[in-house]
C-alpha cells in the first residue's frame, strides 16, 4: 500500500488516501501517520538481503537462457553459497519477475 500511496499522493493528499482506504475495506488500514512513519523506517535486514538476492537471481536466470525455474534456481544459489529455502526461492523469483 506504500506504493499505491506514494503514486497517488500528488493527485490526493496522503489523508484522503489513507481515509477512503479505511472506509472502503472496513478498517484495519495505515493511517497517515503510520504511512509517514514507515517512509521513515529504515530498510528491513530482509529487504536488503531480498534486493540483493533479486539481482543475483536476474543473473542466474539470465545466464542460463531464462529457463530454471523454482528447483534448478535453488540448486543455483546454493552453489553459489546462498543459504536460502524452496519457499524464499520462490518468493525472490517472483520480486525478480522471473520464471522458469
Amino acid at each position: 500500500m506504500i506504493v499505491f500511496i506514494d503514486e497517488y499522493r500528488d493527485r490526493f493528499c496522503v489523508e484522503f488516501i489513507c481515509a477512503t482506504l479505511k472506509k472502503e475495506r472496513g478498517g484495519g488500514f495505515l493511517s497517515s501517520r503510520g504511512y509517514r512513519d514507515a517512509k521513515r523506517r529504515p530498510a528491513s535486514k530482509r529487504a536488503i538481503r531480498d534486493g540483493e538476492l533479486v539481482e543475483l537471481v536476474r543473473q542466474i536466470y539470465a545466464e542460463n537462457y531464462r529457463v530454471y525455474g523454482v528447483r534448478k534456481m535453488l540448486h543455483a544459489l546454493k552453489r553459489q553459497g546462498v543459504n536460502i529455502g524452496p519457499e524464499q526461492t520462490r518468493r525472490i523469483m517472483a520480486l525478480a519477475r522471473v520464471k522458469g
